[in-house]
This record gives C-alpha cells, structure tokens and sequence, in this order.
C-alpha cells in the first residue's frame, strides 16, 4: 500500500508539474498567484513546485508586475537556456542537424553527407555529428537534454524502432536504443512528418488548434494528424501516409511497388517524369520546370496545374473524412507557387462537403532543411511539457 501511495503521489505531482510548466510557457510570464488561479492548484503547490522548475533551471524570476496595492508579484518564465536540444533530419544520403534552445532557437546547425547507407557508418557518422554540435555550440553534455531524429518511413516511436526506411532498406532497427547506447543521452524518434507535425504543434501554427493536418510535397508525400490537440500515429507508427493512397491502380509504378499512388503522380521525381514527356527532354531538373511554368511555358504550367487539381481533390477527401479545422502544406513542394496552389485551392473547394468548407482553412508554412531539424528538436522539446498520462499513454500503445 504505502508503495502504490508513494507512485500516485509521484504521478500527481508530475501531472501538476505539466500543467504549470504549460502555463508558464504559454502566458510567456506569470506570477504566482496568476498560476494558482488558473491552474486551480493550491498556492502552496504552486509555490514548491516552481521552486524544482527553479533550481533545475528550466524556469527563472523575471521583473516585478504591476502591484495592485500591496509588494509588486514576482513574474516566472520559461528559461530558453534551461537546457538544449538536438534534433536531426536523416535522409537518404545526407543528414542536417541543429542544436536548439527550449524556444527551438536554432544555434548552430551543420550538414554531412553519408558516403553509404550501411547501418553501422550512419550511427558513427550521427553521434560524431551530434558531439560536433555540442561543442560548436560551447555547452555541456548534461546540459543537453535529448536528440530528436526524424526520417521517412513506418517509426514506432513509442518503442524507438524503425520498422521500414523507403531509403535505407532497413528494417525493425532500433534505432533510439543503437544512438542511446552511444550518446547517452534521450533519443527520440519519429517519422519525419510527425516530427514536423509536433514541431507546429509546441511552436508554430498549429499550437492553438486541436485538430490539424501537416501534409508534405516534395521526394515524397507525407501527413502528420492531430486529433484533440494529441498526434495520431496509429497502431504502429503508420499513419498518415498519404502519399500511398492509390489514386488510379493501372497508373504509374511507385516506389513502394503498388501501381497508381499519390506519389507516384506528384512527387518532385514524377513531376519531372511527366514534364520531360509533355514538355520536352531537355528540361534538367525541377527548378528548369517551375521557371519554364512561370515564364509563361502552357505545357509546363499545365503540368503544375494537373498537380494542383489532384492534391486538392484528396485533401477534400481529407477533410470530409476528419474535418479538420486547419491544413498546413510544407515541404520542398511549396516551391511550385501560384500556379500549384490556385488550382489546389479550387479543386478543393469543388469536392469538400459544402458543410466542411467554411471552416477549414488552407495554409502554406515555409520549408527548407533546417526546419525539419528544428522540428525534429521540437520533438524533444515537447516531452518536457507532456503530463504523465500522456507518456503512459504513449508506453501502453506501444505494448
């Protein structure tokens, strides 16, 4: 008895430990009493737990706030250099990384380029990657609180096990506990487009919105989904591919090996495909194809507007199946501009429910390397401020 006690006590406090440190974050500075007020917890609850955020250096005493006649109330705030964190986008034959403060602050980053894909050089090449940061960076190894990796393919996270690399080829690799062993400190894993899914939900656009939808264009199609402020990654990792719905089953081959799948029309390497067909061999890569579009190219332009058109009919599909209240698009493929986007916006206002239109809206986010690895770090980041219950919850689904 006085042990299961002693764990619910525990639990509380962690779950009440959560609460502050969200409120704290949120409001940006707070007093004491402000905390007690809205958290509904004791103040002498308020007051000792604080105090732990205090000493661990995750939390600091700002100025002073107004006085409503008595002693002006000392104001809390997150403390950005509290701690730092690393994250990592892996990719098929290179990795960008940055290491990051509590407001995923970039600080220093740095790119390598893998000369193989043997499981082994990849794990040196990451550690060396992430000391290399640390030391750029002029801090601690016990002040960094956690690497953040973030790749494409099927993860379970809660395990830390990569069970399908489109790249790689690797297979069931556990790859949190191959870093872990090594750089001894947390590793998280995460498909590459949860990693950004969080990232918007801790930092970005997405914060104040409980459900939402990340989608990715670019070397692949990718969708992070939040459902009641929690991702959804389904029962082993898998969810969201979105690229692998089949649009046409006589269609092109995918990567994947299936005929017919979103990728396989809209990925940068289809679109390419297509353009060097019905626009001319002698385009050389996809920068040519979009500057040909935009210079007034018809062919060209049409390649991107039939692109535009089939990635708005499934985002409809999208929405009148989850009926989120926002979309954001990312990826390399934001790049493709007005002429992508005008037909993406109308084709999805041809096939959603009308019932869902008014509701929802679309919006593209920046891209670029660097902003998969801070998101990568937001990952990180994040568990600081879950509750307990949602890392339970995270264990036992991985069971």
């Amino acid at each position: 008895m006085p042990k299961t006690l002693r764990g619910n006590r525990h639990l509380i406090r962690g779950i009440n430990r959560s609460i502050l440190l969200n409120a704290i974050k949120t409001q940006g500075s707070i007093s004491r009493v402000d905390l007690a007020h809205i958290s509904g917890l004791s103040p002498a609850t308020v007051t000792s737990i604080t105090s732990d955020l205090i000493d661990e250096g995750l939390v600091f005493e700002k100025e002073t706030g107004d006085s409503n006649g008595g002693r002006p109330p000392i104001l809390l705030a997150l403390n950005p250099r509290g701690g730092f964190v690393v994250g990592v986008k892996l990719m098929e034959n290179h990795a960008v990384a940055a290491l990051t403060d509590l407001n995923a602050t970039v600080l220093v980053k740095e790119t390598i380029e893998f000369t193989e894909e043997r499981l082994e050089t990849v794990i040196d090449s990451l550690v060396a990657l992430v000391n290399r940061l640390i030391h750029k960076g002029d801090i601690r190894k016990k002040q960094l609180l956690g690497v953040g990796v973030g790749l494409a393919g099927v993860v379970d996270s809660s395990q830390g096990i990569l069970r399908q690399s489109p790249f790689f080829g690797w297979k069931n690799t556990p790859l949190r506990d191959l870093l872990q062993t090594r750089l001894r400190v947390p590793i998280y894993i995460d498909n590459d487009v949860n990693t950004l899914t969080l990232g918007e939900k801790w930092l970005g656009t997405g914060l104040p919105v409980d459900d939402f939808i990340v989608i990715t264009v670019g070397r692949g199609i990718g969708m992070g989904i939040v459902i009641n402020g929690q991702i959804y990654r389904g029962k082993s990792g898998g969810a969201g591919e979105f690229g692998h719905i089949v649009v046409d089953p006589e269609g092109p081959l995918c990567d994947c090996g299936k005929h017919g799948c979103l990728e396989s029309y809209l990925s940068d390497h289809a679109l390419l495909a297509t353009a060097r067909k019905e626009v001319g061999e002698d385009i050389v890569d996809f920068d040519d194809l979009l500057q040909r579009a935009n210079s007034g190219n018809g062919p060209a332009a049409m390649v991107l507007t039939r692109a535009g058109r089939l990635l708005g009919r499934e985002i409809a599909n999208v929405v009148n199946i989850l009926d989120p209240k926002l979309i954001l698009i990312s990826g390399e493929g934001v790049r493709m501009g007005e002429i992508f986007f005008s037909a993406l916006r109308a084709a999805y206002k041809q096939h959603v429910m009308p019932g869902l239109l008014e509701d929802t809206e679309i919006r593209v986010i920046p891209w670029g390397d660097d902003v998969w690895a801070r998101a990568a770090a937001s990952v990180v980041i994040g568990e600081l401020f879950n509750s307990p219950m949602q890392k339970e919850e995270g264990i036992e689904k991985g069971r």
